[in-house]
Formats: C-alpha cells, structure tokens, sequence
C-alpha cells in the first residue's frame, strides 16, 4: 500500500514515516512544502503544499491509498486534505487537537466517506484518542463518572515543531467553553493558572487549553459534570508571558504572538532550553462514584524520557494506520478517534520508547 504522509517531513510526520517504514512491507511518500533529502531507504520525498491551488491534483499525481495528514496547526484549517482523500478513494487519518476541526469532522465527511467507501479518522493523537482510551479503562471502576481532568507536561528540551507552538501561542487569551458543573461556561487560553503534580517532573504550573476532548467528553461520557484540559510548560517564566499576553488579548490588546512563532522557538532552544529537562508527562484524572457508593479519584500519569515526549501524539496515528495495513478497515465512514484503540494497544509502542505508566488510586 502506498502511503502519502502530508508533513511527513516535520515534527510529527517525520516520526511517523519512520515508524512506519521500519515495517518494510509498504511505501511511504514523506511530503513537505519543500523538497529535503530522507535518511530512511524505504521513505520517499515529494513536493506537496495543501495551499496550493493545485493541491488535490498534486495529491492526486502521488496515487496514495492511505493519507496520514500532520500539517497542522489544525486550528483554523478547513478539511481539504480528507476530501481530497475521499475524492481520491483513500483512507484518511489525522493528528489533530483542533477542537472545532476534530469535533466537526464526522458531520462534515461522513457521509462522502462512506459513498467513497473509505475509513476517515480524525484526532488520531494524545487527545482525543490517547486521553479517552485511558478515560475508559479508568471509568470501569466507577459507576458514575463526575470529572474528568487531563493535563500535558512537554519537556522543555524536546522538539517542540513550529505548527505546534502556533497552536499554543494561537490559544493565549482565546474564548474556551468549557463543561463545568454540569454547564457550559468559559475559560480563557493560559489563564486558569493551578499547579499539578507529574512524577519524575515534580510540581508545574498548567494552564487552560482548547482541545477536542472539551467538546467530546460530554457527549461521550453522558454523567460527567465537569472536562477540563491543561497544560503544564516547565519553566515558569514561559506561564508567566503567556498569562500576561492572554490577559492583555481579553482587554482587547492585540499580542500577534502566532505570526512570531519561528522566531519564537529559536529564541527558547537559544535561551531557555538548557534551564529545561528532556522528560515530558501527561496525567489523566477520572472522579466520581465507585460502584460500592463511595466517592473517589483515579489518576493515570504517564512520564517520557529522553526528549522521547513527541512520539506519544504520533502513537495513535501509527497504530490506527496499522490497523487499516493488517485487515479491512475498522469501519466506513468518518468519525474522531475515540473507542477505536485500548488503552493495551499502547504499551508496546509506551516500551519501545522507555515511557512508564501508572495508576494512583484516591
């Protein structure tokens, strides 16, 4: 089968060409807005901007039977990519954490999906595929699940990507409606400052961020009273300018923080980076009823070494377009990935890359 990767040569795509080719037994076209030379055999490189005006011809051109779409930031793209898939006849899947992009996916394609006859996959990433695979295994201990709280913690040190600081810096004093105690009321992006403990990590500051999880969750899980996301920088210096320029973009002053975000991510390598560490985290809180009546609390925490953070937002991507590699796919149609991959499904790639796991219960 021949794979078509769009931002297969960036952050995210280029770790997912890799993981791909190692199994050898498909070809794997890695796409960029400019040509670069690859250092795996097995991979190939083209020419492919999804602005163009010729893009779906240029797709086309590369006869791809499974698009994997990594040319974020998501937030604000339309779905060119996988209507251009679905006019093409192949599968689609993609990495996004853009709420609106991930929520409104299935209303938007499903329907050509299932006339093309292909299976289309969006959101394939930590949240909302990795974050909901643990919020299923941890609410089978409760009867009535009331909170759910999921939290990112990027080493400072680890690749960060030019499209994902976009996104980050993009949420700074945004609008966030946010399910809380049972209605939707808003949050604003960075603000919310609250400190959260990550093993191996210790205390951080998270702030509130935008992701599908807010708008899905309450569909998903009818007797949650409250979904809340955050996201914990390791330098505190960082929290401090993003709060700042949040507040000033609520009063109405523009910070046009997302235009300078190349700039941006020089300086932070230059300057900040050696204050960092390599280690990244991510936890999951599940609340509320356990079956016996009783109240309680379970948090998953996950720790990645060795800058070995990014790889965990391609992992769901990989093991979603393994899937439609080994069998049939798993459904017609389109729809966000939730219910897809188990939490099990995971922990082979979670060793490969000497990440740990572990549940505390409360």
């Amino acid at each position: 089968m021949r794979i078509v990767v769009v931002g297969g040569t960036g952050n995210f795509g280029s770790r997912i060409c890799r993981s791909l080719a190692a199994d050898a037994l498909h070809e794997i076209v890695a796409t960029g807005r400019s040509a670069r030379s690859w250092d795996t055999p097995c991979v190939r490189t083209a020419t492919l901007d999804i602005l163009s005006p010729n893009f779906r011809r240029d797709l086309a051109k590369l006869q791809p039977e499974l698009v994997v779409h990594c040319a974020g930031p998501f937030q604000g793209q339309d779905y060119r990519v996988a209507e251009a898939a679905c006019a093409l006849g192949a599968h689609y899947v993609d990495l996004s954490d853009g709420r609106d992009f991930v929520a409104g996916f299935a209303n938007h394609l499903d329907i050509r999906a299932r006339y093309a006859g292909i299976c289309a996959v969006s959101g394939a990433s930590s949240v909302p595929a990795l974050s909901s695979a643990v919020v299923d295994k941890l609410s089978a201990g409760f009867s009535r699940v009331d909170c759910i709280s999921v939290a990112i913690a990027p080493g400072q040190q680890a690749p960060r990507g030019v499209a994902t600081l976009k996104a980050v810096l993009g949420y700074a004093g945004a609008p966030i409606p946010r399910w809380e105690d049972g209605s939707w009321r808003v949050a604003y992006g960075w603000q919310d400052l609250r400190t959260m403990m990550f093993p191996g990590l210790g205390p951080r500051l998270a702030a509130a961020c935008d992701v599908p999880d807010l708008a899905l969750f309450p569909q998903r899980y009818p007797s949650v009273r409250t979904v809340e996301f955050h996201a914990a920088l390791e330098l505190r210096i960082q929290h401090a300018v993003l709060w700042l320029a949040g507040a000033l973009r609520r009063h109405g002053v523009a910070v046009p923080l997302a235009r300078g975000a190349r700039l941006l991510d020089r300086m932070s390598t230059k300057l900040l980076d050696r204050f960092g560490s390599e280690n990244g985290g991510m936890r999951v809180c599940v609340s509320g009823a356990r079956p016996d009546g009783t109240s309680g609390q379970s948090i998953w925490h996950l720790t990645a070494p060795h800058k070995n953070g990014p790889e965990v937002p391609c992992m769901a991507a990989i093991l979603v377009t393994r899937k439609m590699l080994d069998g049939p796919p798993p459904f017609r149609g389109a729809r966000a990935c939730m219910g897809l991959l188990d939490l099990a499904e995971f922990e082979p790639l979670f060793r490969l890359w000497g990440i740990s796991t572990s549940v505390e219960e409360q």
